[in-house]
């Protein structure tokens, strides 16, 4: 009899839903856009991607000068926000200059995924937030092993229930980021793009690799075109589906787009490469700036960052996390003309073909923008900083180029242990890719080796939860 009198949990789990959405349904909801409106805004544009440490709002700003219309926040942790993280919290400020702003959040409950919606909402810092993203692609160990980011791939069925309470309990459209699978062998982004556009998402970015393969190799546009085919067929044309992956030049997202169907492409290494990518989607037209112009694009993002963190040492201490990491991104750039390189293009994607080297006939000052050294990145971003004009700026660092002290980064590489190789590390000189961080990796496990170890963790949390105890473990 007492067990008869208990609440089902299921009629539990909707009376704490329905007292989320009615938190939520409070007067900073009633501006929010409509699915409808949202979908529209953001198709046929270039998006930002959510990028960690990349997607800081100085970099936004730099972005949204060149164009840039529809643009996301670093991956926000639902469970930090509402522990009261301030660098969480941080992630959801907005530059004013953003047209199209959402905030990604990475979640795997929907009652937790709700009051992270209400908080930010409610939060000063993100005002005027068109809409929520569910990350379902970020493959890291630290994300997956909370059962969050691509791990929450693997279940097309829970991946509907989650997306279904999320846009059941708030009136703000959600977006779904999701990979083409977890594995090369358990492929299923038609099982997903099919249980998330079911569930009522105003749109879903695919990124076509697994989520093991991370960025080594190409992404596969047939199986975002084959998902953009199979919506449509069922009658889902109108959610917006956003291609992403290896997108480097205008012409290379144009031809996506119209190869495969989809509303919208999204860039993220390119972006960091030139983050005036967008000026030339708008153009239709590449644009090759000189050694100065580049220079005052990364002045610019340099005074941003003064402007964004504080112009003292406290800080230039917080914009160092972020300001020598961006040129080993920056010193990536290669002019792309399109009447040069639309062929070689089709072949395989320019982000993924080999840079050119520097040679001994490149100005000092070319080699010193190209160049991949840790140590060569902080001297950059000091001068940068210091500099009061862009034409100091580029007068110090033509100066740099062509002194001892680059030269013996140049002959013996960096002497920094800070460099940072995130992704496809090229052989090249010294100087260049010459140091890798973190301790000397293990034997190579096998797909099938990989496979059976997160099959063995998807049966241990299953076996965690049904006996009561809480996933992940704190």
């Amino acid at each position: 009899a007492d067990r008869a009198a208990k609440p089902a949990p299921h009629n539990i789990m909707k009376a704490v839903v329905s007292l989320i959405l009615l938190a939520v349904g409070s007067s900073a909801l009633s501006s929010t856009p409509t699915s409808s409106s949202m979908q529209q805004q953001i198709s046929g544009q270039m998006i930002l991607a959510p990028l960690t440490k990349g997607g800081n709002l100085p970099f936004r700003r730099l972005c949204a000068d060149f164009g840039m219309e529809v643009s996301l926040s670093e991956m926000v942790y639902a469970r930090s926000l509402l522990r009261g993280s301030p660098v969480e919290q941080a992630r959801l400020r907005r530059w004013e200059g953003e047209q199209i702003f959402g905030v990604q959040i990475a979640t795997n409950g929907v009652t937790e995924g709700l009051e992270a919606i209400r908080k930010l909402q409610e939060s000063s810092s993100a005002t005027s937030v068109q809409f929520c993203d569910l990350n379902c692609g970020c493959p890291i160990y630290d994300v997956t092993r909370r059962g969050l980011g691509s791990s929450l791939l693997r279940s097309p069925q829970k991946l509907h229930k989650l997306v279904k309470g999320l846009v059941d309990g708030t009136d703000i459209p959600i977006t779904v980021k999701i990979r083409v699978g977890c594995e090369s062998d358990t492929i299923n982004v038609l099982e997903n793009v099919k249980a998330i556009r079911e569930a009522g998402a105003s749109a879903v970015t695919i990124h076509g690799r697994t989520a093991q393969q991370g960025y080594s190799k190409d992404a596969n546009w047939e199986l975002i075109q084959q998902a953009v085919a199979e919506s449509r067929e069922a009658g889902y044309g109108h959610i917006p589906i956003v291609g992403n992956g290896d997108i480097l030049t205008h012409f290379e997202a144009r031809r996506r787009m119209e190869e495969t169907g989809v509303h919208s492409v999204m860039v993220g290494r390119g972006a960091l490469i030139k983050p005036w990518i967008f000026k030339e989607f708008k153009d239709n037209a590449t644009w090759s700036p000189t050694a100065r112009e580049r220079i005052e694009v990364y002045h610019t993002l340099a005074r941003y960052m003064k402007e964004h963190f504080g112009d003292d040492e406290m800080g230039r201490k917080k914009a160092w996390t972020f300001l020598p990491w961006h040129f080993e991104f920056l010193s990536r750039y290669c002019s792309y003309p399109e009447d040069e390189f639309a062929v070689q293009s089709t072949e395989k994607p320019l982000i993924q073909s080999r840079m050119p080297s520097s040679t001994d006939a490149d100005h000092p000052l070319d080699v010193l923008l190209a160049n991949r050294s840790g140590d060569a990145h902080d001297v950059i971003a000091s001068i940068l900083w210091e500099s009061d004009s862009d034409e100091v700026a580029f007068r110090k660092l033509n100066e740099f180029s062509e002194s001892v002290e680059f030269n013996q980064i140049l002959t013996t590489g960096s002497s920094s242990e800070e460099d940072q190789v995130l992704a496809n590390p090229l052989p090249g000189k010294a100087g260049r890719w010459n140091k890798r961080r973190g301790r000397k990796p293990g034997p190579k496990r096998s797909d099938e080796e990989i496979a059976a170890i997160r099959a063995k963790r998807a049966l241990k949390k299953e076996r965690i939860i049904a006996s009561g105890g809480e996933w992940p473990p704190n």
